[in-house]
Parts: structure tokens; sequence; C-alpha cells
């Protein structure tokens, strides 16, 4: 038990500091400002964004929900239900009611804004109504992947609320992902999902960061977003250790549930954010691919050990 806790506290460290480290990066490095991006920058996040995704992926198969299913089975074998997959289903829509939530208030306070703009009228020609009308729209024409909506990466035209809102939905992911960390009974199980975590929130917090700084936002509102969002895996690390310390049947049981929950945002994130985010791209698809393959193979080796 005491391997097991200095590896939880050991990964709570880890994710503290590399999620520090990784947001403030970009307002230290030159080479990630607005007028310095390339290219070759674009090219090495997006192979580290596959990479990342087929880690999630194989974390979230080859071991969160198996596990989580094992164990409520157990917990509740006495019940002829599939609780377990009801356990999870209720975790994946906890996040998408949250995620739906933030979307619909960030809708409605844009319309707010937009309404609350005076609006100048100008003495307009016939002509030039039937120019505009036959003028095609700049919404129509955009890319789909431009059109994806997700909440990870929606940072385009950032105000201070939106950037308050989008943290907030991503620390409660956090919470979350950490929890299924503090949750876990054996240390090596705990460290592959603690690697798919930080890899995951790495990639995350830096791409956040630097769209934060091209949108001109004030370094204490940066700072203050990013030691936030640090915080979250750690106190979801935190409270699944406490879960885990007092080993009575009511506690197994909370566990089992809470790792269920837990297991369904992994779902939900890698599912519904990460994979469509790679998968609908139409950069190098082949070569994305590859990388996804590669990150779960990487995390189908590890499940050798756990």
């Amino acid at each position: 038990m005491d391997q097991l806790l200095d590896v939880k506290v050991g990964c709570l460290v880890a994710l503290l500091f590399l999620t520090l480290i990784c947001g403030f990066a970009p307002l230290f490095l030159n080479w990630f400002m607005k007028n310095r991006i390339t290219g070759t920058y674009e090219f090495i996040i997006y192979l580290i964004s596959s990479f990342a995704a087929g880690i999630f992926l194989g974390a979230c198969l080859l071991h969160v929900v198996a596990d989580a299913l094992t164990d409520i089975s157990t917990e509740l074998s006495f019940i002829d239900y599939p609780m377990g997959l009801l356990i999870l289903s209720l975790g994946f829509f906890f996040v998408l009611f949250i995620e739906r939530v933030v979307l619909q208030i960030s809708m409605r306070c844009r319309r707010s804004n937009q309404d609350g703009v005076p609006r100048t009228s100008t003495p307009r020609s016939p002509d030039a109504n039937i120019s505009e009308k036959s003028e095609p729209s700049s919404e129509i024409t955009m890319p789909p992947e431009d059109l994806h909506i997700h909440v990870h990466t929606d940072t385009n035209s950032l105000s201070s609320f939106r950037s308050l809102i989008l943290f907030c939905s991503l620390s409660i992911h956090s919470v979350f992902e950490g929890l299924a960390i503090g949750l876990q009974p054996k240390y090596v199980s705990a460290l592959q999902i603690a690697i798919a975590v930080l890899i995951h929130k790495g990639i995350i917090v830096f791409s956040l960061s630097l769209k934060l700084i091209q949108s001109m936002t004030t370094p204490v509102w940066l700072s203050i977003y990013i030691v936030i969002f640090s915080l979250m895996s750690p106190i979801g690390i935190m409270i699944g250790i406490l879960v885990t310390l007092n080993k009575t049947s009511v506690v197994t049981l909370v566990q089992a549930i809470l790792e269920g929950i837990s297991s369904g945002t992994f779902v939900y994130v890698t599912f519904l954010e990460i994979l469509p985010a790679e998968l609908n791209s139409r950069k190098r698809p082949l070569l994305r691919l590859f990388f996804i393959v590669i990150g779960f193979t990487i995390m189908a080796v590890i499940a050798i050990w756990a």
C-alpha cells in the first residue's frame, strides 16, 4: 500500500508541475509567439496530438473501462442488471451535460453582446441589397473541420468570460482524470493512466496557453487560468487517495461507483473530443492514424504488466 501511495503522490506532483511548465512555456519562449509560428511547429503539434489520442484510447479501452466494469460487477453482483455500464453512462452524460451548459451560456452571452451593440443605419441603394444577397457567406465557405465544435480547442475570439468558462469545463475534466488515478488499486495501473493524462494535459494546456497569448489575454489572467487548471487533477488524485485509505464495504462500493463515473468521463473525452479532432482533420490523415496506432500500441504493451 505504501508503494501505491508513493506512486500516486508522485503522479500528483508530476501532473502539477508538468501542467504549470507546459502552460507557462509559451510566455517565455519566443519561438511560440504569434509572428514566429511556422508550418514546422504546426506539424509537430499534429503528431504529438495524434500520439496522445492513441495513448488515451489505449488507457480507456484496455484499463479504465475494463477495471471499472469488473469492480462494479463484483460489488453489485446481487443485482441482475448491467450496473457497470449504467454507472459508466452516468459519468458520460454528466460531462456531456456540463459541456452543453457551458456552450449554451457562451452562445447566450455572445447573442447578448451582439444585441447590445448599437447599429447605425446608412442609406443603401437597391443594388446593394441585391449584391449582398448574391454574395456568398463566409460561414458557408468555411472548411468542415473549422465548423467542428470542440470545447478543448474552441478558442477563437476569446473574451475574458469565454476563457473563464472554457477553463472551468476543462477543470471538471481534470478532476475526474485525477480521480481515475487516485482510485487505482495497483501502482502499475495508476502509472498507466497517469501517462495518458500527463501527455493529454500537457498538450491541451500548452495549446490553450498559446491561443490565449495570440488572443491578447493579459499575463495576469493567463497565469490565473493555468494555476487553477493545474490544481484540478491533483485535487482529483487526493480525493481518490482519501477514498481508498479506509477500506470498508461501503467505501469499496463508493470507490467502484466513483471509478465507473470517472471511466465514463474517459469515454467521453476519448471518443467525442480527442479522436474526432484527430480523425476529422484533412491534414495528413494517414500519418495521424499511424501515430494514433503507435500511442495505442504503447498502452497495450504497458497493459501486460497491469
